[in-house]
């Protein structure tokens, strides 16, 4: 079931900022965005770029003047991940030299840091914790298919119900990310549970993602509701070898985040950036955990 980010969008409106695509409007006045950010909404998400997404997504709508935090399931497909052989995805394996097995060996023991514990999907119980470790956090959760940001042939209002033109970060030039060529990640918006930037988790910050035995490199791009985790980009997710439709794709379970703390991919959109870093610091991580 794919839900929502907390991107904001009204019918044929597009919130993004300083620079913008055609047909953008500015920004909701400061009161309709505290209430529509709900519980502790990032304070840096979407600087120079609108407010923070609303709510992660669930249902269809005909008009989207918000996104409510418990909208019903959408459904997504619960099949495992297609075989590897699939036109568009990663090649097998790792990015880079460190393996998915390597970086799963670390994580198999969860030290709490989050005050409580998140849900996957708005209907879904609460039993996911964001975990400590030396040089990161993570956490194991779903994975939902965000595909907002710059409109393309795979993330478009035709193709996805609940498309929104904004994310929380931006690229160096201004303009939203690319859903469908950035791997990025979804993290939820700080609150009493959990706050990312307490634990060095910014816009920007480099992650492993990790299914099966694949590993993909990605950023931190777009904030969710502050109860709700798991969550990526379209190339996310290709790259993991999972189904990427906005509306049925993502799988269920079975995927680990991993998020270097204090990291940065510069520029955001530079995924060989993201790569680069991101074998670093996994290298890091397998030798002090």
């Amino acid at each position: 079931m794919r839900v929502p980010t907390l991107t904001l969008a009204a019918a044929g409106v597009a919130l993004i900022a300083p620079a913008t695509l055609p047909g953008a409007a500015a920004a909701l006045p400061p009161e309709e965005r505290t209430a529509a950010h709900g519980d502790g909404a990032d304070p840096e998400a979407g600087r120079g770029a609108g407010p923070a997404p609303a709510a992660r997504r669930d249902v269809p709508a005909v008009t989207r003047p918000e996104r409510g935090a418990t909208t019903p399931s959408r459904g997504r497909t619960t099949a495992t991940a297609p075989p590897r052989t699939d036109t568009g995805t990663a090649p097998d394996g790792a990015e880079g030299a460190v393996t998915a097995a390597d970086l799963l060996a670390r994580v198999g023991s969860c030290a709490q840091i989050s005050a409580g514990r998140y849900r996957t999907d708005a209907d879904s119980p609460a039993t996911v914790p964001v975990c400590g470790a030396q040089g990161a956090v993570f956490w194991k959760a779903d994975l939902d298919i965000d595909c907002d940001g710059q409109t393309t042939a795979h993330c478009n209002a035709q193709a996805d119900p609940l498309y929104s033109p904004g994310t929380a970060y931006v690229q160096s030039d201004g303009r939203p990310l690319n859903a469908e060529t950035l791997p990025y990640i979804v993290v939820p918006a700080a609150s009493s549970r959990w706050s990312p930037a307490a634990s060095g988790v910014r816009g920007g910050s480099v992650a492993a993602v990790v299914y099966q035995d694949r590993v993909q490199y990605a950023v931190v791009g777009d904030t969710g509701p502050s109860d709700l985790i798991g969550e990526a980009s379209y190339a996310t997710a290709r790259g993991l070898g999972i189904p990427a439709g906005p509306s049925d794709g993502g799988v269920p379970s079975g995927v680990t985040y991993i998020v270097f703390k204090d990291s940065k991919a510069t520029p955001i959109e530079d995924h060989q950036a993201a790569v680069t870093t991101g074998e670093r610091l996994a290298r890091q991580f397998v030798t002090d955990n």
